[in-house]
């Protein structure tokens, strides 16, 4: 099966980054996640690192800094 790859081609930074929000505004929330898990999986695998129990879902991470 063959994928289909496609392009955007941008004259400046300001340009393409304008295009990347407006795609993924378009995009439904849930759409959204599955994009960030689909990235995750692929650098999992480019990283051949240890696999981890939580790997199928969001890290929610929580800092408190206490202002001086």
């Amino acid at each position: 099966m063959k994928k289909k790859i496609w392009l955007h081609k941008c004259r400046t930074f300001k340009e393409a980054l304008e295009f990347d929000d407006a795609y993924y505004l378009a995009q439904s929330p849930q759409e959204r996640l599955e994009t960030v898990q689909i990235l995750r999986e692929e650098y999992e695998k480019i990283k051949k690192g240890k696999k981890y129990e939580g790997g199928k879902g969001l890290r929610r991470v929580l800092r408190l800094i206490k202002q001086i």
